[in-house]
């Protein structure tokens, strides 16, 4: 609650617990199924899914997936989507915010598709989430500067033990924010804003309370545009 209220103070969007993004970590070839690993800008990766809070702690981490695999597929097998299930972990009718990645449900709000016919609201809806969502990516820079290695490449081709790597950084990323140890975050950081401008039709099998509830805080934004 403590998030909601500061993002709420801080960004104007409300109900905000965490905000969720998927980001590639460059990987050497591996040994075994190396074509599964190649994304789609075309080098080899591992999927690095997280959620973080309005102070740039991780609270929650998924990785392992190789690169190919689209985000709302690692979204599924992580267990956030069980999470998100649950109603009664989004106390006050809170939620997760994601890119447009990812599908729309009562506890995940998206954007809305540019189909070149928003309206001002829709347009006024899309900058404050997005602008609100701007901490995972941050947080995901702050963690690929910090360890930089995950920034240009591990040289590692055990799939099985890169996780834990990653995950070690993940969890000393924390242990650093709560010792107030921050650093710079270079302005640019490769693949961090990759996601911005997918355009993935997130209003394809909406249900009705889903869309409600997107009007609804549409409606009740301050206009910043």
């Amino acid at each position: 609650m403590e998030s909601a209220r500061i993002f709420e103070e801080k960004k104007g969007f409300p109900g905000v617990i965490g905000a969720i993004d998927g980001t590639h970590i460059k990987i050497a070839a591996p040994k075994e199924n190396q074509e599964s690993y190649i994304n789609r800008k075309g080098y080899h990766s591992i999927q690095l899914q997280v959620v973080c809070n309005h102070k740039m702690e991780l609270i929650h981490c998924y990785v392992g997936y190789p690169g190919s695999v689209h985000d709302q597929r690692v979204f599924n097998v992580s267990g956030l989507q069980d999470f998100c299930n649950d109603p009664t972990k989004f106390p006050n009718d809170t939620h997760l915010i994601g890119d447009a990645a990812y599908t729309i449900s009562k506890t995940l709000l998206v954007p809305y598709k540019d189909n070149g016919q928003l309206t001002v609201r829709n347009k006024n809806y899309n900058y404050c989430l997005s602008s609100t969502r701007m901490v995972v990516e941050r947080c995901i820079g702050l963690l690929k500067v910090r360890f930089r290695i995950l920034l240009d490449k591990l040289p590692m081709k055990r799939t099985d033990l890169i996780p834990k790597y990653i995950m070690a950084c993940c969890v000393l990323h924390n242990i650093c924010i709560l010792k107030n140890d921050m650093i710079e975050i270079p302005l640019l950081v490769e693949d961090v804003t990759e996601n911005i401008t997918e355009n993935v039709d997130v209003n394809r099998l909406l249900h009705i309370e889903e869309k409600e509830k997107r009007e609804r805080i549409k409606d009740a934004l301050r206009l910043r545009l």
